[in-house]
């Protein structure tokens, strides 16, 4: 079974190696991280992804393009945001959601029963 591929999509690099961290904690697991929107499209036109967490504001700008492409490939993932939820379009607030500061189980919890299970292969 191969390992899930993970892309976080997070501009700053402590949220981004804690979040890492959380998921290779839970699961043996590939990641991949990028720290703008460019960065993302670059590793998502590369390879595919099982999941991901998009924080919403990164350093070029907002993630809701990415989180449409996501969605459009049957991608799960989650917005891990320090922005307010309603700034999300209503097409994707089917997506979890988790507020920063966040609580590391809720991101453990959210990959294991809402982004792995429905990614691929689970882990």
């Amino acid at each position: 079974m191969r390992r899930q591929r993970v892309l976080i999509v997070e501009d700053d690099p402590l949220v981004a190696i804690d979040i890492e961290t959380i998921v290779l904690s839970a699961a043996d697991a590939e990641i991949a991280v990028a720290s703008s929107v460019r960065e993302a499209r670059r590793a998502l036109g590369e390879r595919s992804f099982d999941a991901a967490f998009l924080d919403i504001d990164v350093l070029d700008g907002k993630t809701f393009d990415l989180a449409r492409h996501l969605a459009d490939q049957g991608t799960p993932f989650a917005f891990v945001s320090g922005a307010r939820r309603e700034e999300v379009p209503a097409v994707l607030r089917e997506a979890p959601f988790l507020p920063k500061p966040y609580d590391p189980q809720e991101i453990e919890r959210t990959y294991l029963d809402r982004l792995a299970a429905r990614g691929g292969s689970a882990p």
